[in-house]
């Protein structure tokens, strides 16, 4: 692979890095509820599953994954009811309006708890698998034997991805006097909570 083909690609996942998705409200609805912190470990748990995924992709397991209609669309229905509920949670929040109270809670939540919903919201995402997928033949060399390309381009995704939602977090921490007043806090969670459940039906749309 050339470099000049490479930084075509870099072009690329910088754009789909930058497109709003789930992994971006899921990081925000955590920065919201648990801080910086929360939002960093949401963040971890993401690009823990991009790095799963990726991995899949590049070693042939991904398409074995895609090819099982079975698993395929388990795994898709299951990102359907997972971000919805994500999305339900923000939303009841937002009507709800008592941040004292869920900020309360919200502090002794776990960290684990906090990736884990970062990681499920990512792996249980087929359309990232299907990314991979889609994309990643696209540049590769044929004549290139081995998984060490395929992990070289996957793994650009899952580095750029997250330093993207560290930039996020950067820029939402910088606003935190902002955030932390409680119409712009339901405000957000209504915006949150909504696009989630949109990536969830749109999702569940898809053939």
């Amino acid at each position: 692979m050339t470099w000049h083909l490479y930084g075509t690609y870099l072009i690329f996942v910088v754009l789909v890095v930058l497109a709003p998705g789930p992994d971006t409200a899921v990081t925000l609805k955590n920065a919201l509820s648990g801080g910086t912190r929360g939002g960093l470990m949401a963040a971890f748990g993401i690009t823990v599953g991009n790095l799963l995924q990726g991995t899949a992709v590049a070693l042939g397991l991904g398409a074995l994954i895609a090819r099982s209609q079975p698993v395929f669309v388990t795994l898709r229905w299951a990102g359907v009811a997972y971000l919805c509920y994500l999305g339900f949670q923000a939303l009841r929040g937002a009507w709800r309006g008592d941040y004292a109270a869920m900020d309360a809670i919200g502090s002794r939540a776990s960290g684990f708890r906090r990736w884990r919903e970062g990681f499920l919201s990512n792996v249980t995402n087929p359309k990232v698998l299907a990314l991979y997928l889609s994309v990643l033949p696209q540049f590769l060399d044929p004549h290139h034997t081995g998984p060490g390309q395929a992990l070289l381009l996957a793994y650009t995704v899952t580095v750029l991805g997250g330093l993207w939602l560290l930039v996020l977090m950067s820029l939402a921490h910088r606003v935190r006097d902002w955030l932390s007043r409680r119409k712009v806090r339901r405000s957000l969670d209504g915006i949150t909570g909504t696009a989630l459940i949109g990536f969830g039906v749109a999702l569940a749309a898809e053939s």
